[in-house]
């Protein structure tokens, strides 16, 4: 039984095998015909899309199209050109590519903030990107930047962040292009211009921490307190804005020090001076009138000879001591933060916000002149989050060469060059690239 059991399935499977074998072979001779028939059959056979040789070929792009985009970054970059990019809220995300230029390469740098030269160790601050969330931020293009700027005068006014963030963009350009220091004031470097022949394109730095008039203090000697005229803007500075296009405004830091407020020709009162028996107040209100005075003065004197001129205000920059500045305060982080962990909130965040409030009042009143664009360039979070991208204790040169010192000085203020403020400039670009797509109303 069992054997003839066998015998049945061994006779069934012979058959089988004999009438698949052919159909088998038949299929795989066919099947290559089959699909280089349907490869070329749209070339060959299609009379609706059959181009001759010369007609040009035509791309559109993901944004007419109801197809789906085929990766992210297209997608990202297609939102870019869509909308505007709110740049100022995102994550910083890791970035093998690194930055475009080096500390020893360029040597527009000033010493303190070159850090690897000056014996930092580490180099993975030199490897992030800040992504926005609801957009795609484009690496930084000399090139593009300089072709955009051709013929026009770039005035950098303010504090030392408006010092450093120029000396990261001239960094950049120059991998480039040749510059040339065509003015400066000496050894303090607070006045500067260069000038790019390739583009006929200058930078100018115009050292103004308050943007008013004001005197300085000195903890040596003088005066132990700043002088503000809230209602006089300085004419160091504003004396220059008829050759100017551009302003770039960078201040706020000098504002926590202490100060006497004037205007009006009286004292209206002062932040930490207890010496000098004024009323006491806060330095929001200040801070305020400084940057409102700053930009009436442009758009009046600029409206008055019926020409225009873009103004930026770049939002505050905050630190990342650990401590106090002036006690021994450190940033001793080596990676940035994530969103979760550092929130914007008090002081930062209010001074950000007096900062757009105003910028958004000038640009109100600029309006009604036409011919100017003014916006803010929202660095304040993206600041935030990065603690691991100043000098610290390498603000010297190899600060623990002979061991490690009771006191170190450190700089958690300015930033390593390159590092994250190079990330100012790409959104920089971007602003003044959607801008050359809409001029202004009057050029």
């Amino acid at each position: 039984m069992k054997m003839g059991t066998s015998n049945i399935f061994k006779d069934q499977s012979l058959f089988v095998t004999k009438r698949l074998v052919p159909w088998i072979l038949c299929t795989l001779l066919l099947l290559p015909i089959t699909l280089l028939h349907l490869y070329f059959y749209p070339i060959f056979f299609s009379p609706e899309i059959q181009l001759p040789p010369s007609s040009p070929i035509t791309i559109t792009s993901h944004s007419s199209l109801s197809l789906p985009p085929t990766s992210t970054a297209s997608s990202e970059k297609d939102t870019a050109h869509e909308t505007p990019c709110d740049y100022s809220n995102g994550e910083w995300i890791k970035d093998t590519i690194g930055p475009l230029y080096n500390a020893t390469t360029c040597n527009t740098i000033k010493e303190s903030e070159k850090c690897i030269p000056n014996g930092r160790p580490d180099t993975g601050y030199l490897y992030w990107k800040w992504k926005p969330s609801p957009c795609h931020l484009p690496r930084f293009e000399p090139h593009t930047f300089l072709q955009l700027i051709r013929n026009k005068h770039i005035a950098f006014v303010g504090d030392s962040l408006a010092r450093n963030q120029l000396e990261s963009l001239l960094c950049m350009l120059a991998t480039v292009s040749a510059t040339n220091l065509t003015y400066g004031d000496g050894e303090e470097n607070k006045f500067r211009r260069w000038h790019f022949p390739s583009h006929n394109a200058n930078f100018s730095l115009y050292w103004s921490p308050f943007l008013v008039q004001g005197v300085e203090r000195n903890q040596n000697k003088g005066p132990s307190c700043n002088t503000m005229h809230l209602d006089h803007v300085n004419e160091r500075w504003a004396k220059d804005i008829d050759q100017m296009d551009m302003i770039v405004i960078s201040f706020g830091h000098w504002f926590l020090l202490p100060s006497v407020y004037i205007e009006g020709g009286s004292v209206l009162g002062s932040l930490n001076c207890p010496e000098l028996n004024h009323t006491e107040m806060d330095f929001y209100d200040p801070l305020r009138k400084v940057l409102r005075t700053s930009l009436n003065s442009i758009i009046e004197r600029k409206a008055a000879k019926g020409s225009g001129i873009d103004v930026i205000v770049k939002t505050f920059s905050p630190d990342h001591f650990e401590g106090d500045w002036n006690k021994g305060g450190t940033c001793s982080k080596t990676r940035p933060y994530r969103e979760e962990e550092k929130k914007l909130e008090g002081m930062d965040a209010e001074i950000r916000r007096i900062q757009i409030e105003e910028m958004e009042n000038a640009k109100a009143k600029a309006n009604e002149f036409g011919g100017f664009r003014l916006e803010a360039l929202d660095v304040t979070k993206l600041a935030l989050l990065r603690p691991d991208g100043h000098p610290g204790p390498y603000m010297n040169p190899f600060p623990f060469a002979n061991g490690v010192q009771e006191h170190v000085q450190n700089d958690c203020v300015h930033w390593c060059l390159p590092g994250p403020i190079d990330t100012w400039s790409e959104i920089l670009l971007d602003m003044i690239k959607s801008w050359k797509e809409k001029p202004r109303s009057k050029e």
